[in-house]
This record gives structure tokens, C-alpha cells and sequence, in this order.
């Protein structure tokens, strides 16, 4: 090959910051920084507690990159190479090297430090899930309004965790038994509500809950013979219903009303039986009757003719 394609005109490189990137790119190209010009195309980003973190990524070019493609384009002129498109394949995530239980157990002690929370983490692998204990003071913090906390807190964890990996790992978080307790607490709601609803006859819809207690409810009740289960509404307000089996109800957990009412007649007025006599009203005039005077034309002549023989 030709002399002057001993080294390529630039390359493109990553790293976790900028100058990591410019260094892995004139390492590349055995040039050094004054004989190049640098183009950064993404400067990174650390992202939150390690969600979206993101390499920089930098653009080097030979600065005499325009001499030598004049060279190089005149002696491929004479002979022509044939371009091979490169392939790309998909670049497959890293494990981490400290284990994913680590990486969890990492992360959620930077998330407590920054609430000035003393807690102790257990993390452990099991069957390729994640479980994670957590104990400590104040539990009720990180439990939250019926566990939303704990909730938040597992599924950011889950976030993270995934991250690194190509096959889904399912995160569980507990603190002081809580998740066995409120499956319990549900069990026993359910199973009261399902009493009351077929006593009276009449649905009952609890509080918005998350997919996790929904499915506890709609399990327990799946084989009553009273009473059915379905829900309602948007996440995360979403709401399970507790309505007699063999009730109509559309998908929507209602029914659609007939909007088309007819115009409601207004009963009679009763009246006392009170005595009064009627009034007849009569017209005040009568039509003129006029009579004929005269028979034919030669009884008008007739009585007309002594008028005319005086004048």
C-alpha cells in the first residue's frame, strides 16, 4: 500500500471524561496534542447516583490531514481499493466487577448518607434475583405512606442494577418484615370487603394501590363464588373494585348511563271543592237582519213612482 497510509487522517474515541477520551485518541493515532485538532462531540455526563451516567466522546484529526488525502487520493486514482463498510455489531454490557448485589448494596448506602439515615444493608444474589434487608432507626421513613418510599427505593435500585446487565434481575427490598405484614393486612381486608359486598349486594372500591397489592387482592378473591374483582382508572391511581359476581360492568368499572331522559309530566293540581256558579259570557250585540222590502223590481218602481211624479 501506498507510504502515506501508514496511519489513519482521525479516529473517534470515548472515555469516561474528556481528556480520557483525547488521550485514547492520540495514543491511536501516535500523534501528539499540538498536531491534531480536537472536536468534542459529547462532553458526558455522571449522571444521578449513577443513573444516566454517560462516556465523552471526542473527534481528533491530523492537522495535515489535507495534505496527505491529496496524496492518498491521487495514488488510489491509479489503482482503486475496494471500501469494506465496517460492521457494527452491539456492544454487549460489562458485568460490574463487584457484583450486582454490591452495586446495590452501593447505592443504596450513597441514597442514605445523603438522608443522614444509619442503615444496615444485606444484600445477597438468590436464584437471580437481588434481596436486600434493610434495618436500622426510623424504619418508618424509608417505609413511607404505605411503603411508597420502599417502593421508590426498589425500583430505582432496580434501575441501577440493570444497568450493567443484559438479563433482567429482579430486585426485592424489605425492611422489618413489612412486605410479609401488609400482604397479610390485605389478605384480611379482602376478606372482609367480600363478606359486606355480598351481604349488601353493592361494589365497594378501595384506595389506589401498586400492581404488587392489586395482584394480592385479585388472587384471593379469584375463586370466590359470591363476589369478583376487576380495576379501575389510571396509574398510579389506579383502584381495585369489589362488586357481586354476575354484576354488568364495562371494562372501565362503570356503567354507561342513557343520557336521553324523557321530559317528566307534571301531575294534576288538587283543588279544594270550594262553590262558585258559572259565568256564561253573551256578545254585547247582534248581527243586522236586513229584510227585503220588496218582492221584485216592479214594486220598487212601483213605490218610487210618486217620488218621481212630484218632482
Amino acid at each position: 500500500m501506498s507510504q502515506y497510509r501508514k496511519r489513519s487522517k482521525y479516529t473517534e474515541k470515548s472515555g469516561k471524561n474528556k481528556e480520557a477520551a483525547i488521550e485514547a485518541a492520540l495514543a491511536e493515532l501516535g500523534a501528539k496534542r499540538e498536531e491534531v485538532d480536537i472536536e468534542v462531540i459529547d462532553a458526558g455526563s455522571k449522571g444521578f447516583l449513577g443513573i444516566g451516567a454517560r462516556d465523552a466522546r471526542v473527534k481528533v484529526t491530523l492537522k495535515n490531514a489535507g495534505t496527505d488525502e491529496v496524496k492518498e487520493n491521487a495514488h488510489s486514482a491509479a489503482k482503486p481499493d475496494k471500501v469494506k463498510t465496517p460492521k457494527t455489531e452491539k456492544v454487549k454490557k460489562q458485568p460490574s466487577e463487584n457484583g450486582v448485589a454490591e452495586d446495590a448494596k452501593k447505592f443504596l448506602a450513597d441514597i442514605f448518607a445523603a438522608m443522614n439515615l444509619e442503615v444496615e444493608i444485606d444484600a445477597r444474589m438468590d436464584e437471580g434475583s437481588v434481596q436486600i434487608d434493610l434495618s436500622g432507626d426510623n424504619m418508618g421513613i424509608i417505609i413511607g405512606k404505605r411503603g411508597d418510599t420502599l417502593d421508590s427505593l426498589q425500583y430505582l435500585t432496580s434501575l441501577v442494577v440493570n444497568q450493567r446487565s443484559d438479563d433482567y434481575i429482579k430486585v426485592s427490598i424489605d425492611t422489618e418484615n413489612y412486605r410479609e405484614k401488609r400482604t397479610e393486612a390485605l389478605l384480611a381486608l379482602s376478606n372482609r370487603l367480600e363478606e359486606k359486598v355480598t351481604r349488601t349486594g353493592k361494589k365497594f372500591t378501595l384506595e389506589p394501590m401498586n400492581p404488587y397489592e392489586r395482584r394480592v387482592i385479585h388472587s384471593n378473591l379469584q375463586s370466590s363464588e359470591t363476589v369478583t374483582t376487576y380495576s379501575i382508572g389510571q396509574e398510579p391511581y389506579r383502584k381495585v373494585v369489589i362488586a357481586p359476581k354476575g354484576a354488568k360492568y364495562k371494562k372501565d368499572g362503570y356503567k354507561k348511563r342513557n343520557r336521553s331522559r324523557k321530559p317528566k309530566s307534571t301531575p294534576p293540581v288538587k283543588t279544594e271543592n270550594t262553590e262558585y256558579t258559572p259565568v256564561t259570557y253573551k256578545a254585547d250585540f247582534k248581527p243586522t237582519q236586513h229584510k227585503a222590502e220588496y218582492k221584485n223590481f216592479e214594486d220598487y218602481l212601483a213605490a218610487h213612482q210618486s217620488e218621481n211624479t212630484e218632482e
